[in-house]
């Protein structure tokens, strides 16, 4: 009878066990990531009565089995359902993941690595992505900016919003290209100003430009100039260019254009007078030749880096004496244009800057410039010097033939990095670098009177395009881990990758509170590196947790049986002590 007494307790020390594991799941019905916990029974030790003994040939007598009373039962053992997924819980909240698989999340309290299924997470004050409960750091790879992906070393903590992660560095334009229509038809192209194209560039710094291009039509209506007319900053101011040295050439290099047109002097206004023009009908000089700055090869426009007050002030007096012959014969504003212009004189092809350097030479010398009167005051040109490119055309299809005619030369580049930023001990420096402008995307077709062509930065998968400083608009965390920014200049940026450990017997795990486990000998050991999500076929979710994977059906089943085992036990302790009492009262 005392045995069956000491059964019973047992009985119901055990069934209180299972009430207690049962209990802690719907405790943690609406815990995140919680995995519920079952229990089974074992029997206890059994006391022999007498051990088996086995058959007797000689006597003819078969074999007895043992006789055994059991003691009572046990804990056998507590299981985590841990392979079990939990339902998806959505939050919205883009920093809330939930691993689909059997992988854990790494995260670490300062000195040990710990492992969870709460994926929880904020990004704390010091930019590392942090659980929200714990404080504790979410672990993972870095990007290795070295070879262009992510190293996959020892698990550190992922600083997503550091200081060098929060801005996207700016690029310098590189690449160019010009696509569409240009029309011969079109009015803009015929016309003596030429057809206009803006490129927007970056530079190094990340600062916006705008080159402004002009193309112009040759007398063969497949040929077409093209010409680097200006530079302008963000803010419509042109680039100064005096620091660019005189023999480098921005686009392209010095050409000739053919094409026939005629100036008109305007003789009611002014009139020439050996090597000075004068107001019509008055001794007042307008410009003096004799006073140009010439050297053996061309007029000097602009002072030299290293020229003096004195050198300075003779080349402006020069540049207004060239604007004022400019403006009498049409060309107000257009100093560069006039001096370009090529005529024939004397049967000998020759540049109105020429004709303007022989007369300052010499007063007595006369051209068919210094020699207009009311009654000759028009002189056909033949063409013009330019420095810039030549783009071709098929006469027969319209199609792009090539840089300068050579159908193999598609591009052309604008030497920016020879525009001066700054001067250091050890020269000019350039914030600007070399842009390289493919011109294969542009044609000569019928588009009734209409261009359309243009021009765009970077090649045509958008290489090359340059860019400005980017402040960070965004974070997005992959299916495999892998965390990007997004910034306002519309580049992306991979900051890292969240590492996962993978065990061969997560039951073995063992529960640190606050949803953690640590590694155990059984559950086998955490290598210090993890794995990729991906790797065992599961996969990461945003805004989503994973819920708790308690069956409350389950579990209020259970209850019941455990209620009704605990009630059996109990009946045992009552009917032994009842024996007892028989016992005790056979002596009266």
């Amino acid at each position: 009878m005392m045995r069956s007494l000491y059964s019973g307790v047992s009985g119901l020390k055990t069934h209180q066990t299972k009430m207690d594991v049962i209990g802690n799941n719907i405790s943690n019905v609406n815990t995140t990531a919680y995995k519920s916990s079952s229990i089974t029974f074992s029997e206890l030790m059994s006391q022999t009565t007498q051990s088996a003994s086995g058959p007797n040939a000689t006597t003819g007598t078969g074999g007895t089995n043992a006789k055994q009373i059991g003691l009572g039962v046990k804990s056998g053992a507590i299981n985590v359902n841990i392979s079990t997924q939990g339902s998806a819980q959505s939050t919205g909240n883009p920093f809330d993941i939930m691993i689909t698989g059997d992988n854990f999340f790494v995260v670490n309290d300062g000195l040990s690595n710990y492992f969870t299924r709460d994926g929880s997470f904020y990004v704390d004050g010091a930019g590392n992505l942090a659980m929200t409960s714990t404080g504790y750091n979410v672990m993972g790879w870095e990007f290795d900016e070295t070879i262009g992906s992510i190293k996959k070393d020892s698990v550190t903590a992922l600083r997503i919003m550091s200081a060098a992660n929060m801005t996207y560095p700016p690029e310098a334009t590189s690449k160019a290209y010009v696509s569409g229509i240009l029309d011969k038809n079109d009015s803009d192209v015929t016309s003596a100003n030429g057809k206009s194209i803006n490129l927007n560039f970056y530079d190094q710094l990340g600062y916006s430009y705008t080159a402004k291009f002009v193309f112009k039509q040759s007398d063969d209506a497949s040929e077409y100039s093209l010409e680097l007319d200006s530079i302008l900053d963000a803010s419509g101011n042109e680039i100064d260019l005096s620091g660019v040295d005189d023999d480098t050439i921005l686009f392209g290099t010095d050409k000739i254009q053919s094409q026939a047109g005629s100036i008109n002097f305007d003789y009611t206004n002014y009139t020439w007078n050996g090597n000075q023009l004068l107001q019509a009908g008055t001794a007042t000089v307008v410009a003096d030749l004799s006073t140009l700055q010439v050297d053996v090869a061309d007029i000097i426009t602009k002072a030299p880096a290293d020229a003096t007050e004195q050198q300075i002030a003779d080349i402006e007096a020069s540049n207004k004496a060239l604007a004022a012959v400019a403006a009498a014969y049409g060309y107000e504003g257009s100093v560069d244009e006039f001096l370009n212009l090529r005529l024939m004189e004397n049967g000998v092809e020759t540049t109105i800057e020429d004709l303007l350097i022989s007369i300052n030479s010499n007063a007595s010398t006369t051209n068919s410039l210094n020699t207009m009167d009311g009654t000759n005051y028009s002189l056909e040109t033949v063409g013009r010097n330019y420095e810039g490119v030549a783009i071709k055309f098929d006469p027969a299809t319209g199609v792009f033939a090539g840089v300068n005619g050579v159908q193999t030369i598609t591009t052309a580049t604008i030497r920016l990095s020879s525009i001066p930023a700054a001067t250091t001990a050890n020269g000019l420096t350039s914030n600007f670098n070399d842009i390289e402008v493919d011109f294969s995307d542009i044609s000569m077709f019928n588009n009734n009177g209409t261009s359309t062509v243009s021009a765009t930065s970077g090649d045509s998968k958008g290489v090359g395009s340059g860019r400005t400083l980017g402040d960070m608009i965004g974070v997005s965390i992959q299916s495999n881990g892998e965390i990007y920014a997004s910034y306002d200049n519309g580049m992306t940026k991979c900051l890292g990758q969240m590492a996962t450990a993978y065990f061969s017997n997560a039951a073995g795990l063992q529960k640190e509170g606050d949803n953690l486990y640590s590694a155990t000998l059984n559950s086998g050991e955490f290598d210090g590196i993890g794995v990729d999500v991906t790797a065992n076929g599961g996969y990461m979710s945003t805004g989503q947790l994973e819920m708790s994977n308690v069956d409350l059906s389950s579990e209020f089943t259970e209850m019941i049986v455990t209620q009704r085992g605990f009630q059996a036990n109990s009946r045992i302790i009552t009917v032994s002590d009842t024996l007892l009492e028989e016992l005790t009262n056979l002596k009266r």
